[in-house]
């Protein structure tokens, strides 16, 4: 395995702390209405990238692919909601993409010969 990119830990930790983030948001709203399956969303996407971005650290290549797949589901539901959402989001996925499948990424992600 090669020196994980910079970009790589970047993108990493940003999925960690956006992923504490989204859990300790949205904790309230579960307090308040525990069995709300719409409540629970937030954390359980919040989980999902602090795994993410863990993996990513760890130089697990499908963890790149959760990470793409997760910003698209945030593109998604983000342009259900405002036109401007769907253009942040969309411009985040593009830029995350482009980092996590650049080349030297790719030579990171690679798994090592044997």
């Amino acid at each position: 395995m090669t020196k994980r990119p910079w970009a790589v830990t970047i993108v990493a930790w940003l999925f960690v702390v956006v992923g504490l983030a989204d859990i300790v948001f949205s904790l309230p709203v579960v307090r308040h209405e525990p069995f709300r399956s719409d409540s629970l969303w937030p954390i359980g996407l919040g989980i999902i990238a602090i795994v993410c971005g863990l993996l990513l650290l760890c130089g697990n290549n499908w963890a790149r692919w959760l990470a793409v797949a997760w910003l698209a589901f945030h593109v998604v539901v983000g342009g259900l909601d405002s036109v401007q959402k769907l253009v942040v989001h969309g411009l985040l996925l593009a830029v995350i993409a482009y980092f996590l499948f650049r080349h030297e990424a790719e030579a990171y992600f690679r798994p090592a010969q044997t």
